[in-house]
């Protein structure tokens, strides 16, 4: 390779055109609800992203239950350690993608109260489940979990925005990358959220 093709091919990856199979992906997280899953439809064809879920019943590290997947995380690791296991795959999409190996997650949020609409106008899952959702999102629990386990950080907002808007905001960071980017909400100092904690969310 001539000097100026390499050049070449490093400006490609930087542009996101070329991805070194050697870099890890990008984990796409947050509390269920926040647009994951829209979102990451939205990253085809430039970049390839997999869900978690369907990454572990691939690999024999999960079970399905019903209303979803079960995934035993200890087991999906060990499996991502074989050679080449996240071969092509840029972007890993689902709750527990910061605590898989990744080089940085993005963290989709929402405020609570949006949360909670979302899931109920989708019908997704009980209103148990959507109250313990409310509490994780306003107290940062998937955030402070990333933080835990050592990876760069960068959160993105997505109240009231279009899913096509924040999956624009993703493609520039994985095209681009940048100084990590975290504490751009607190749901706590809305009075509603914390009053709704305080009551034992409904």
């Amino acid at each position: 390779m001539t000097a100026r093709s390499a050049t070449t091919a490093r400006r490609r990856r930087r542009a996101g055109g070329v991805r070194s199979r050697a870099r890890r992906p990008v984990a796409l997280t947050g509390t269920p609800g926040v647009g994951k899953t829209a979102v990451a439809r939205r990253l085809a064809p430039a970049w390839k992203a997999v869900e978690v879920a369907d990454l572990a019943l691939r690999a024999d590290a999960a079970r399905r239950i019903r209303g979803g997947v079960e995934v035993d995380l200890a087991r999906l690791r060990r499996a991502l350690r074989a050679p080449r296991a996240l071969d092509g795959v840029d972007v890993l999409v689902g709750h527990l993608a910061h605590l898989l190996p990744v080089r940085e997650a993005i963290v989709l949020r929402c405020h609570p109260r949006e949360l909670v609409r979302r899931l109920g106008r989708a019908r997704r899952g009980t209103a148990t489940d959507r109250t313990e959702n409310f509490v994780s999102e306003a107290l940062d629990l998937v955030l402070a979990e990333a933080a835990r386990a050592g990876v760069p950080l960068y959160e993105i907002d997505t109240t009231h925005r279009a899913v096509g808007d924040v999956a624009r905001d993703v493609r520039r960071r994985l095209r681009r990358g940048g100084a990590p980017r975290r504490g751009i909400v607190d749901w706590l100092a809305d009075g509603s959220v914390t009053a709704h904690l305080l009551d034992g969310v409904g």
